[in-house]
């Protein structure tokens, strides 16, 4: 059975996080400058947050709130969704689903963070495992070439 450890070791453990305190402007410019949909939100070194593309869609711009002035702690997700190195595959693809979410922390015994995983690099791992099997069901039936 895979697990979460194996996309970390492919994909790494660097993560992307801001303050809780500065604006969502600035978490939206970071979040384009790195193109991804996701930040962790650290305070101290501590896991108090998430904020996402859905978050400032529907807490900021579809309620006409200035996102110049509006800090990160105000529109938050503060209930995290989080997994372990050990949580299978399947598993972390549906709690995902469940939550509707696309990105889950990774966390240690301790709740420490170590990584995050999307549901993009969930889908990449399952299809490189998929084109694996492929080819080595084709090199079965067909020989070696």
């Amino acid at each position: 059975m895979s697990t979460v450890r194996e996309i970390v070791s492919l994909k790494g453990t660097h993560i992307e996080s801001i303050n809780p305190r500065i604006t969502v402007f600035e978490a939206a410019v970071h979040m384009n400058e790195r193109k991804i949909g996701a930040l962790l939100v650290l305070d101290e070194g501590r896991l108090v947050g998430i904020v996402t593309e859905r978050d400032i869609l529907q807490r900021v711009v579809a309620q006409r709130r200035d996102a110049a002035e509006t800090l990160v702690e105000e529109v938050m997700t503060t209930e995290v969704a989080c997994c372990q190195s050990d949580t299978s595959i399947d598993e972390a693809r549906g709690v995902m689903k469940n939550r509707r979410i696309r990105h889950l922390p990774v966390v240690d015994t301790e709740e420490r963070l170590l990584a995050m995983i999307s549901i993009g690099d969930l889908n990449a791992y399952q299809t490189t495992a998929q084109e694996q099997t492929i080819h080595l069901l084709h090199e079965y039936i067909y020989g070696l070439s």
